[in-house]
């Protein structure tokens, strides 16, 4: 079995909330940066902070991290880490936005109000208490590969279909007479810093989120006690992740972005950058031409060694 810490490349998962007064201005030092250490990956930087993916050798991740520690309010930047056996993005994208994950609620600010942070050790006990109510955050795709025994799936495209789904699901426990704790978690925190705002916006009490994500979660809890059924979808090119943060078995649909597995391959809906059994009948006739002349070019410039 592979030792993962000898793996050559470095890849940080990161987030940080603070006020940046003129975040335009810190776009093009950062991204110069990056690009002149050969990091790849992407941020988005926005009024509310910075959130993104990044991956490279140690030293220039261990730069580019003193770069970004040294913003406004980042001093104590968390990241959450692991190693891949090669660079798992194509290039760097440093993005300006309104928010840094869009839930489109202009009046959550997790800085003021957020859910009660539970570390990966009290995670499977608070679960398992039948007076939780647990939810997946996450998009309906992400779900589908992996996710914690007995959590509530929103089965929502976008993150910014939450809020509408959780005042209607907390209307039908309140009909019900029902106020029982919530849990909320995502693959690495950031989500659920602005569903446990909203859900304490909304007069639920009792609200917890899973501290680092289900990354921190596969990472520190062995697999033999671990509540995490499948596999964790990871936005690169390892596409998912499992237990102790090793590449997991799923590939990647170049034409929708979404996960797929073997058996998704052996669909006649599926054709290798094309289209697969998700997506098919989303896309019309000229969109899979496009797709499948893309895919074309991809191999040939692969073939030449680019």
């Amino acid at each position: 079995m592979t030792d993962d810490t000898l793996l050559p490349v470095r890849v940080v998962a990161l987030y940080r909330f603070t006020p940046f007064a003129d975040h335009e201005t810190l776009r093009q030092p950062l991204a110069k940066l990056c690009c002149s250490l050969g990091v790849k990956g992407t941020l988005l930087l926005a009024h509310e902070g910075i959130n993104g993916t990044i991956a490279g050798h140690d030293d220039a991740m261990e730069q580019v991290l003193t770069h970004i520690r040294a913003l406004p309010g980042c001093a104590d930047l968390g990241v959450r880490e692991s190693r891949a056996a090669e660079m798992p993005f194509g290039r760097m994208k440093v993005r300006l936005k309104r928010e840094i994950v869009t839930m489109g609620e202009p009046d959550i600010d997790p800085r003021t109000v957020v859910g009660t942070y539970v570390e990966p050790s009290a995670w499977n006990a608070l679960i398992s208490d039948p007076d939780t109510l647990v939810i997946d955050t996450r998009n309906d795709y992400e779900v589908a590969v992996g996710t914690f025994r007995g959590a509530v799936d929103p089965d929502i495209a976008t993150f910014r279909e939450f809020p509408e789904w959780f005042r209607k699901r907390r209307d039908e426990l309140a009909a019900q007479g029902r106020t029982p704790k919530v849990a909320m978690f995502c693959t690495g925190g950031i989500r659920c810093e602005k569903s446990t705002a909203l859900a304490k916006k909304e007069g639920v009490d009792e609200v917890y989120h899973l501290r680092g994500g289900i990354l921190n979660y596969l990472e520190t809890i062995p697999e033999a006690e671990s509540l995490w059924d499948g596999e964790c979808f990871v936005f690169d090119k390892r596409v998912t992740v499992t237990h102790g943060l090793k590449q997991g078995q799923y590939d990647l649909c170049h034409a929708c972005r979404r996960p797929i597995s073997e058996e998704d391959k052996r669909s006649p809906l599926y054709e290798e950058g094309v289209s697969c059994p998700a997506c098919h009948d989303e896309r019309t006739d000229t969109q899979r031409q496009r797709y499948a002349a893309r895919e074309q070019q991809m191999k040939l410039a692969q073939q030449r060694g680019e």
